[in-house]
C-alpha cells in the first residue's frame, strides 16, 4: 500500500494519530468555549478565533517579560500563562458582551456581522501592537522533546501535557454545566429566559459571565495553541472554521458531541495530511461532515429540549 509495509503503515498512524492528539486538544478547547457561547446563547461569535490569539498572546507576553526579568522563572511559568490567558481573555469577553453583545440578543445574523467587524479590530490591534510577524513563546525544557514509545513511535511531550489540561477543563466545564448551580441557572436561562427572569434569576449576569467563561476557555485554547505553532494576528481566523465544524458535527450544546467531533475531524485531518497536502486534507474532511450532515442535520449527539 503505497511502497509502506503493514509495520511502516501502523507506525504512521501512530504517530499521526498523536500528532493530531494535539489538534484535538487545541480543537476541543475552542469548541467547548464556542460550544457556550453558540449552543447556550445562540450568539455566533466570529471572533472567537481572535479570542484564543488574545491567550497565545498573553502567553508570548509572559514568556518575554519572565526571559527578561524573572529568567529564574522560566519553568514555571507556562502554567501562571495558562491561567493569566483565562483571565484576560475572559476579561475582554465579558467587556464585549457588555458593549456589544447584550443589545443584539436574538438576532443571530447581526451578532454575525457586528463578532466579524470586533475579530477585524482585534487582528488590526495585534498587528499595531505585536507587529505583522509570527510569534512564539520560549517554552520550559519539559515541554520540549518526545517519549519513545517504541523505535519508530515517538509521543511529543508537549501533546501529552495540551491533552491532560484539555482533560482538566473538559471536567471543569462538565461540573459546572451540569453539576453546579450556576450550570443550572445558565440551562434554565436557554430554555425559557422569561421564566427564569420571573424565578429570580439575574438573565442579564448569566449572560455576561457565560460569554466570558467561553472567550476564557478559548483564552487557554490559545495557550495550549502556542505549544505546538507560532501566534500571528490572523491565527485565530485559520482556526474559527474548524471549530464550529466540530460544534455543528457535534451537536450544538452537547458536551459528549463536541468532544466526539473534535477527535474525529482532528485525527482525520492529522492522517490524510501525511498522504496529501493539508488543504485537500481539509477539504475532504469538510465534504464528509457535509454528507454526514445530510443525513444527520442535528449533529451526532442532538441535545433534548422539551417542546
Amino acid at each position: 500500500m503505497g511502497g509502506y509495509s503493514y509495520g511502516e503503515l501502523g507506525a504512521i498512524f501512530a504517530m499521526q494519530g498523536f500528532s493530531g492528539i494535539s489538534l484535538f486538544s487545541v480543537l476541543l478547547l475552542m469548541a467547548l468555549g464556542l460550544a457556550i457561547i453558540f449552543g447556550q446563547m445562540g450568539v455566533i461569535n466570529m471572533a472567537h478565533g481572535e479570542f484564543m490569539a488574545v491567550g497565545a498572546y498573553t502567553t508570548y507576553l509572559m514568556s518575554s517579560l519572565t526571559e527578561s526579568f524573572f529568567p529564574a522563572f522560566l519553568p514555571y511559568y507556562f502554567i501562571l500563562s495558562i491561567a493569566l490567558a483565562f483571565i484576560v481573555a475572559g476579561a475582554m469577553g465579558y467587556l464585549a458582551e457588555y458593549v456589544l453583545i447584550r443589545h443584539l440578543y436574538s438576532r443571530p445574523l447581526d451578532t454575525l456581522l457586528a463578532t466579524w467587524g470586533l475579530s477585524l479590530i482585534m487582528q488590526q490591534s495585534f498587528r499595531s501592537i505585536f507587529g505583522a510577524r509570527e510569534v512564539s513563546p520560549t517554552l520550559p525544557e519539559w515541554l520540549l522533546g518526545a517519549y519513545p514509545a517504541t523505535d519508530m513511535i515517538d509521543i511529543p511531550i508537549n501533546g501529552l501535557f495540551v491533552l491532560g489540561l484539555t482533560i482538566v477543563v473538559t471536567l471543569g466545564v462538565f461540573y459546572l454545566m451540569f453539576k453546579s448551580s450556576w450550570g443550572l441557572r445558565v440551562r434554565a436561562t436557554t430554555q425559557n429566559r422569561v421564566m427564569s427572569g420571573a424565578v429570580g434569576i439575574n438573565t442579564k449576569k448569566i449572560d455576561r459571565f457565560t460569554f466570558a467563561l467561553g472567550c476564557g476557555i478559548a483564552g487557554i485554547a490559545g495557550a495550549a495553541f502556542t505549544t505546538i505553532a507560532s501566534t500571528g494576528p490572523t491565527t485565530g481566523t485559520l482556526y474559527i472554521v474548524d471549530t464550529f465544524m466540530v460544534v455543528v458535527f457535534g451537536g450544538a450544546a452537547s458536551l459528549f458531541g463536541t468532544i466526539a467531533s473534535a477527535f474525529s475531524i482532528a485525527q482525520a485531518q492529522s492522517i490524510l495530511e501525511f498522504f496529501i497536502s493539508g488543504s485537500m486534507a481539509k477539504v475532504f474532511t469538510l465534504l464528509v461532515l457535509v454528507l454526514i450532515l445530510m443525513f444527520k442535520p442535528e449533529g451526532l449527539f442532538a441535545s433534548k429540549v422539551r417542546r
